[in-house]
């Protein structure tokens, strides 16, 4: 069964290796198919069944065996079947249709909800020689997504990116540890986020999380609200009030921009560290601190010890376990991830049902560098959500710089047309890479196989012919 025809193979070689490639090519295609956990079947012009996998297998409780040369309505049994049959719907308008709901019986006739996508089949030179088709268990498929959201996260922190791997693997320790922790990072990166994902992954999870904003505050009021003073400290001083380090207690307490300190308030913080006490203002008794500190900087402390803006003590003292955050910009397969986290988060806040978000508005999503880093990210799909009324947020709910556009890379001009864009070079580029392999190429460029084809069409952009 190929579902994937290497385009232009025997055009490129000679025609014994490109049928062995092809084969090759099959082979992979039938392991593939096998092991995914989507039903996948396949018909020819008469809706006869010609291949079945084994998640239809288990999804239907049809044997391959019973479900081949049968017909698909035989077999699949959805209440679509009789008068809104997807696979019919599609080989006539030769275009696919996405995510339909249905419900149908398996083989002991219990009701399923499943959703189902079909798609035309075609031979190698592009000809339609029957459709396929295929249907998810939402059950099956949430279970997966559990299993996939436990392996890419730390403590509510999601990325599928190796250098935030790193950093998911060595987490649990650091947690343990009670060591210093030094986070740096672009703001927006998430610093914050992992600080608070190590307190809840360490044995003061119980205990205070408390973070202060050290580029914010002047140094005598930043000396306040951290160390706490006593009545009669300074004007207005009536009574007595805590700092943050004595509300930490045995808690954790997240130093956040510490770059932006003078180097009179270092001093101070260096004591807190070595000593383990500090004295708040109008006392001359030290206190004993037990609390965990986790330092935060969107700068890069190393430049400053060696432009003399930050103490070296200080600067050795808090970098005991050093953990850098990557911009969004150097982990975007974590964009699907997080879109995915946002929209349900908003959906919960909102009391709103948005499903997710379509190919469209995530092709672009993917193709945006994000100087706001994370946090623009979860804005920009805010505020689609008050813009969008619909089951999906669509391209012309997402925003770049505050204004609408028409879609990423397509110019106002006729240069989309022409196919001369930059995103037509891209595309072309992506095509040659892959030898003209549609499915390659479209899952390079992070888009589904029909929107690239439509993109093609629209760019005049013509594929080599295929010499049968």
């Amino acid at each position: 069964m190929t579902l994937v025809y290497y385009f232009g193979a025997k055009r490129y070689m000679n025609k014994e290796y490109a049928d062995e490639l092809i084969r090759s090519l099959s082979s992979n295609t039938d392991i593939i198919l096998e092991s995914i956990t989507d039903g996948v079947f396949t018909v020819d012009k008469n809706f006869n069944i010609t291949s079945f996998n084994r998640a239809a297998e288990v999804i239907t409780g049809f044997s391959r065996r019973e479900a081949i040369g049968k017909q698909c309505r035989d077999i699949f049994r959805s209440n679509m079947c009789e008068k809104n049959c997807v696979l019919r719907q599609t080989m006539n308008e030769r275009k696919p249709h996405i995510s339909l709901s249905t419900i149908i019986l398996n083989k002991i006739k219990c009701q399923i909800s499943v959703s189902v996508s079909a798609a035309v089949l075609r031979d190698e030179l592009g000809g339609m020689i029957g459709g396929v088709e295929t249907f998810r268990d939402p059950a099956m498929i949430e279970q997966l997504k559990q299993e996939l959201n436990n392996q890419y996260q730390f403590e509510g922190t999601v990325s599928k990116s190796p250098s935030m791997q790193e950093i998911f693997k060595i987490a649990p320790q650091v947690a343990k540890s009670g060591s210093t922790v030094l986070i740096e990072g672009e703001t927006g990166t998430g610093k914050e986020v992992l600080a608070r994902a190590l307190h809840n992954s360490s044995p003061r999870k119980n205990y205070p999380f408390v973070a202060i904003n050290c580029g914010a505050l002047p140094d005598n009021l930043l000396e306040s609200e951290l160390f706490g003073y006593k009545a009669g400290a300074f004007t207005h001083a009536v009574k007595n009030k805590p700092g943050f380090f004595a509300v930490a207690g045995n808690g954790t307490i997240l130093l956040d921009e510490i770059g932006d300190t003078s180097s009179v308030f270092q001093t101070k913080l260096l004591r807190v560290l070595e000593e383990k006490e500090f004295i708040p203002l109008g006392s001359s008794k030290p206190v004993k601190t037990n609390a965990s500190v986790i330092a935060a900087t969107n700068k890069n402390l190393s430049e400053l010890v060696d432009n003399g803006t930050f103490r070296q003590d200080l600067f050795y003292r808090v970098n005991v376990i050093r953990l850098e955050l990557p911009p969004l910009k150097k982990r975007k397969e974590d964009i699907p991830l997080l879109v995915d986290r946002f929209i349900a988060r908003r959906n919960e806040l909102d009391n709103r049902s948005i499903r997710g978000i379509d190919e469209e508005a995530l092709h672009y999503l993917l193709n945006y560098d994000y100087p706001g880093n994370i946090r623009e990210l979860e804005n920009i799909i805010e505020r689609a959500f008050i813009l969008c009324q619909e089951d999906f947020i669509r391209l012309n709910h997402i925003y770049r710089n505050g204004q609408s556009h028409s879609s990423f890379g397509e110019e106002q001009t006729g240069h989309y047309e022409t196919g001369t864009s930059n995103e037509a070079k891209t595309i072309r580029d992506a095509i040659s890479r892959h030898c003209n392999n549609i499915p390659l190429t479209a899952k390079e460029l992070g888009m589904h196989r029909s929107t690239l084809y439509r993109k093609l069409k629209k760019m005049k952009i013509d594929l080599p012919i295929t010499n049968s």
